[in-house]
């Protein structure tokens, strides 16, 4: 059973430890084609958070941002292989903040081609997050094991 658990969270980091080290290798000085392809998803994203919120959201780097996903990706599945809840909600975080932005079906009408792939994406990304919420369930459902203490023998004179 332990064996079994362990090879599923390395499949399931497979995805996370692939893309980390796909950004990783094309990264150069300015992010990379990560980079490149995040900017206009994220103008788009800060502009529409903008007019629904009325906050302003602050100006980052491309490449600082994509230099934190692979961090927290690496990080997260490093952890995460080793049955940590903490790398589980690092890959949750990750998970959380990067779907909405890279996946912006909802700026495409519904008929769009555009809109029927990123959903797609979006959906997908949506069960990798219902698989980290379940394994954080299902982690803190488990009830410790309790160390008994044995009563001390009493001595016989």
């Amino acid at each position: 059973m332990a064996f079994g658990s362990f090879l599923g969270r390395l499949l399931f980091v497979s995805v996370f430890v692939l893309s980390a080290y796909q950004e990783f290798n094309e990264f150069g000085d300015d992010g990379g084609a990560a980079a490149r392809q995040l900017k206009p998803k994220f103008n788009v994203f800060s502009n529409h958070v903008a007019t629904q919120t009325g906050f302003q959201v602050p100006h980052v780097e491309m490449k600082h941002l994509i230099l934190g996903a692979i961090v927290m990706k690496s990080l997260g599945s490093l952890l995460f292989v080793f049955g940590s809840t903490f790398g589980a909600v690092i890959l949750l975080l990750h998970q959380a903040i990067s779907a909405p932005i890279l996946y912006d079906f909802y700026n495409y009408d519904a008929d769009k081609k555009e809109f029927t792939q990123l959903f797609v994406k979006f959906t997908q990304n949506l069960a990798l997050l219902g698989a980290l919420l379940y394994f954080i369930g299902m982690k803190n459902s488990i009830p410790r094991r309790s160390v008994k203490k044995k009563a001390p023998k009493a001595k016989s004179n």
